[in-house]
């Protein structure tokens, strides 16, 4: 499982897949042109939601630009895991064997394995490579035979293999299982234990990374793909949020067409697979693997194709919107205005009925979640710089206090040091589950990432480590000697830390307010579907009028629902945060900015375009954590 193998589907089934039938005798009737007829069907609703999406930014331009300054500066690394390489095994080949490889981690969350190091370093083909998204890890042997049974048990419960197998026959000692549902797993086994927890850190941080490529973007298309997904499957009956928004726009796009196959292929395929029992499961994954290749190639086709066509619409919507946006924008509150009176009463039933017992524990879990998280990134930060002011009590050599700059700069990439606040936002997962799940919301995942994320490098640790060196290499200048030089980096603690506590305390009321949204809207449209959605074309003519994209009676209904759920969840939070600092504690993102009846104005901050001030808020690149020789800082 791995490795470099023949594809179960030759050239004209692949062809198939993406425009005809696949009809290979181990292999049922898979519907034509699947992947065309994804695109068919949402592509049109990712261009309306693309003119939604030009709408919403220039209405926010607009909006007040005084609110909630982020205080930290902006660092301008970019996402990433540190490269991670070094010799393991992996069983591969035909029948798998347990074989040497070496393995590479790259800074962008893709996998490579060789023969050896030497083909590594010589410029060499790998043997094999996956993007990371999607991947579970399993650390344990017989955890993951447990799985192997479960996706692919035979009715008879007998497991008798018709060709050894090796996972039976040689038990692991430290082994690194990656799963994917719609993947050839990937088998590997480390040396040692410590091989092999290093290699699960950077693993979990090559798939995290990988997942929340598109959550971490707040550029209009990728927030206007984002909706766009969600509209596609609400239109399909599916209306709770889940995990497949993880990974890039080809990535998910292919993860919804796979969903959608995967019960005609589970159902007509595994009667014909070769062999029994775990053998059996590998053939399976192996046919999902082809499908699923065939799937992404078709997607990121199709995306590509249409990335023309995307890139002159979003220029023809600047220019034909920014114009009119205020008559747009008073439309829209008239008719928002009507159909608030109409929904109002039905939401308010519904909230009281299924949602108001819950909504308590579920705003209490993710606060205890994301506050975890965050206390650790403090806690670290401050052992961080307490660690470079003893080494400038100390009188260190130049070269040692660079090195000790270098390591603090990098801190935000440390897995194992992040490790601590990573742990902290996992701790609750199991209790959110269970929790939302009655409100058909699957994406627990997705919220563990997104915390993490955030302690990591969306705004954090990363920027408060950019924030400490940028002040630190203002004020620490050869003239000083080490006792003036450490009081000087002791008031850039402090100014650091008051920063980092402001920002901090913001996004963690952005990160629960999103997702109280994303498990709760959803639901409530479902609910109200019947009925309210009934309503809606006596309120269209107006919109028609209007005659454009950015505008749809869809849209503004969705949007007076999320306003109205947003004064609820609101006051929830409130509860929540306590009585003290209330007066700020919504200065975080608004999902309908201009419904001001129903939620407070989005500010600068939660977008990710900050009115910056001098001194304060400068984007600014960190310093070189390396100086030149001679320099004490700069």
């Amino acid at each position: 499982m791995g490795g470099r193998s023949s594809s179960p589907l030759d050239k004209r089934q692949q062809q198939h897949l993406k425009g005809g039938l696949i009809q290979p005798s181990h292999c049922p009737l898979i519907p034509a042109g699947q992947v065309d007829a994804l695109l068919r069907n949402f592509l049109p609703q990712y261009r309306g939601q693309l003119a939604a999406s030009i709408l919403q930014q220039i209405s926010l331009e607009l909006g007040p630009q005084e609110l909630a300054r982020c205080q930290l500066l902006h660092s301008k690394k970019l996402p990433r895991v540190r490269e991670h390489r070094g010799p393991l095994t992996q069983l591969w080949g035909h029948p798998p064997q347990w074989q040497p490889i070496f393995c590479v981690l790259r800074g962008d969350g893709r996998l490579e394995w060789f023969s050896h190091r030497e083909e590594y370093e010589n410029g060499g083909r790998p043997l094999g490579s996956t993007a990371l998204t999607g991947y579970t890890i399993l650390t344990s042997q017989r955890e993951y035979l447990r799985l192997l049974d479960a996706l692919c048990a035979d009715s008879s419960g007998d497991h008798t293999q018709e060709e050894p197998d090796p996972l039976l026959e040689m038990p692991v000692n430290f082994p690194l299982f990656l799963q994917h549902p719609f993947r050839r797993h990937l088998c590997f086994s480390a040396a040692t234990g410590e091989a092999q927890r290093s290699w699960r850190l950077v693993l979990q941080g090559g798939i995290r990374l990988r997942g929340t490529v598109l959550q971490r973007s707040q550029a209009p298309a990728a927030l206007a793909f984002l909706d766009a997904i969600r509209l596609y499957r609400q239109h399909q009956g599916h209306f709770g949020h889940d995990d497949v928004t993880l990974g890039s726009d080809a990535e998910v796009l292919t993860t919804v067409l796979m969903r959608e196959l995967l019960p005609a292929l589970r159902a007509q395929t595994l009667p014909g697979l070769r062999g029994v029992g775990r053998a059996r499961v590998w053939a399976w994954t192996e046919l999902l693997d082809a499908v699923h290749a065939v799937v992404l190639a078709g997607a990121s086709a199709g995306l590509r194709a249409f990335q023309p066509e995307k890139d002159e619409l979003l220029v023809a919507l600047e220019k034909t919107i920014r114009p009119d946006v205020d008559q747009m924008l008073q439309l829209r509150a008239r008719v928002a205005g009507r159909l608030r009176a109409e929904v109002q009463g039905p939401l308010e039933s519904c909230l009281h009925r299924k949602v108001d017992a819950q909504l308590p524990r579920v705003t209490q879990t993710l606060l205890n979640t994301v506050e975890a998280a965050l206390a650790a990134v403090q806690a670290l930060l401050v052992q961080g710089m307490d660690r470079l002011y003893c080494h400038l009590r100390g009188k260190p050599s130049g070269v040692r206090l660079r090195k000790e700059v270098y390591s603090f700069g990098e801190m935000p990439w440390d897995p194992e040091l992040m490790q601590t606040c990573y742990r902290e936002a996992e701790r609750s997962k199991g209790r959110l589950r269970q929790l939302v799940a009655p409100f058909g919301f699957l994406g627990t995942q997705s919220v563990v990432f997104g915390a993490q994320d955030l302690a990591q490098q969306v705004r954090l640790m990363a920027d408060a480590v950019a924030t400490f060196l940028q002040l630190a290499d203002q004020c620490l200048t050869t003239a000083l000697d080490c006792n003036q030089a450490a009081q000087q980096l002791e008031k850039v603690r402090g100014r650091v830390l008051k920063k980092f506590q402001s920002d901090s305390g913001s996004a963690q009321r952005r990160f629960i307010r999103r997702w109280q949204i994303c498990i709760f809207l959803p639901f409530v449209l479902s609910q109200l579907e019947p009925s309210c959605k009934a309503e809606l074309p006596e309120f269209e003519g107006d919109v028609l009028a209007m005659g454009s994209p950015a505008l749809t009676i869809e849209g503004i209904y969705e949007d007076v629902i999320r306003g109205l759920l947003l004064q609820r969840t609101d006051r929830e939070l409130k509860k929540a945060l306590g009585a003290s600092n209330v007066s700020c504690a919504l200065d975080c993102c608004s999902d309908a900015p201009w419904d001001q009846e129903g939620a407070d104005e989005e500010t600068e901050a939660s977008r990710g375009t900050c009115s910056r001030q001098p001194g304060s808020g400068s984007e600014v690149q960190p310093l070189c954590p390396l100086p030149p020789p001679g320099m004490l800082w700069n």
